[in-house]
Formats: structure tokens, C-alpha cells, sequence
């Protein structure tokens, strides 16, 4: 089913962020959001989320669906290796799971690390890792590929359709080359 967004408003101090957004992110395909930072990107995806309430305006399609994330900021457990990242946050995981989704996103020797020894690109990498390790219906990538050269946000990109097929995707990006590793069909530009 695709998710259908009406008339969207969010407004911050009586700032709008939002105004009149609607869109239609088409089921099983990858849908990229592009604009200038403070457009209301992040702003959506929280909404989407459940994490912030929009004034006014109606999203349908979302019941049922099991949507993960991969936020801007990583939200790891910074004193938890890699591996115990992504088991944290999804118990019925096995680490075997676990490891191999690790070593698909080029980190297999680091998967014992702690996340406050790792680099930028590393723990976006891990941020991946366990968004894609729950199974996603609907996945929603905040700049994912953030610390990434190019070599790796390539094996990321790959490695997140290997692993969502037929999961409806929205990517916000400042990229088009990144929508391109994704294969959106769709691009929508954020513009008040």
C-alpha cells in the first residue's frame, strides 16, 4: 500500500517547516527528499515516525507497517560494541544475523568494537546495520551515508536494497548521486 501524504502542516513558534506538503511514496520502491537544510525533511520523518505531531493534515498507508530508521545522529550505546548495538535494539536477532549484516557493510573485524572507538563512517555504517537488521516495511534514511568514501557509501547503498526488497524507502539527501545509489524513482524537492 503507498503511503499518501495530505496537506501536511507543522509549524515551530509559528514558524512553518511544513506548509501544505503532500506527496505519495509509491510501495516498494525508494522515494528521495531533497531541499535546503530547514526545509522540513527531518521535520517529516519525525512526523512519520510518530515523533512529532503535525498541526494540521493527514498521512494514511503507515498502520501496520513495520518502519525503522537511520536518524542523521547515530543513537548508538557508545560503550557497547557494534554487534551488541544491533542485538540491543532487536532481541530476537541472532547474532549470526547480526554479524553477517555487519560484514556487509565492511566491518566484520571491527563488529567486537565499542562504538566510541569507531569513526564517523563506521558508526553510520552500524546505524545501517540495525535498521536493516529489523526488517523493515518502510525505511526512512536521514543522510545516511554521512563519513563515507566513495567505495563504501556504495557497498552501503548496495547493501541496503539487498536487504529491502520490496520495503518502501524515503531517503533525505542533499545528493542526487546518492538517490541514484538507491534507485529512487521518485525525487521530491522540500520548498517553502
Amino acid at each position: 500500500m503507498d503511503i499518501i501524504i495530505r496537506g501536511l502542516y507543522k509549524s515551530f513558534e509559528g514558524r512553518p517547516v511544513l506548509e501544505n506538503f503532500s506527496a505519495t511514496l509509491p510501495e516498494g520502491c525508494c522515494t528521495a527528499l531533497m531541499g535546503p537544510s530547514g526545509r522540513g525533511k527531518t521535520t517529516l520523518l519525525r512526523i512519520l515516525m510518530g515523533l512529532e505531531r503535525a498541526d494540521a493534515g493527514k498521512i494514511e498507508g503507515l498502520s501496520r507497517k513495520r518502519l525503522t530508521a537511520v536518524f542523521q545522529e547515530d543513537r548508538l550505546f557508545p560503550d557497547l560494541s557494534a554487534r551488541k548495538n544491533l542485538l540491543a535494539v532487536c532481541p530476537g536477532a541472532e547474532g549470526q544475523q547480526a554479524d553477517r549484516l555487519l560484514g556487509e557493510l565492511g566491518l566484520r573485524e571491527s563488529r567486537m568494537q565499542r562504538i566510541r572507538e569507531m569513526s564517523g563512517g563506521m558508526k553510520r555504517r552500524v546505524a545501517i546495520a540495525r535498521a536493516l537488521l529489523a526488517g523493515p516495511q518502510l525505511l526512512l534514511l536521514d543522510e545516511p551515508f554521512g563519513g563515507m568514501d566513495e567505495r563504501t557509501r556504495a557497498a552501503a547503498a548496495a547493501c541496503i536494497l539487498a536487504h529491502t526488497a520490496g520495503a518502501t524507502l524515503l531517503l533525505v539527501t542533499h545528493s542526487l548521486a546518492e538517490a541514484e545509489l538507491l534507485g529512487a524513482k521518485k525525487v521530491l524537492q522540500m520548498a517553502l
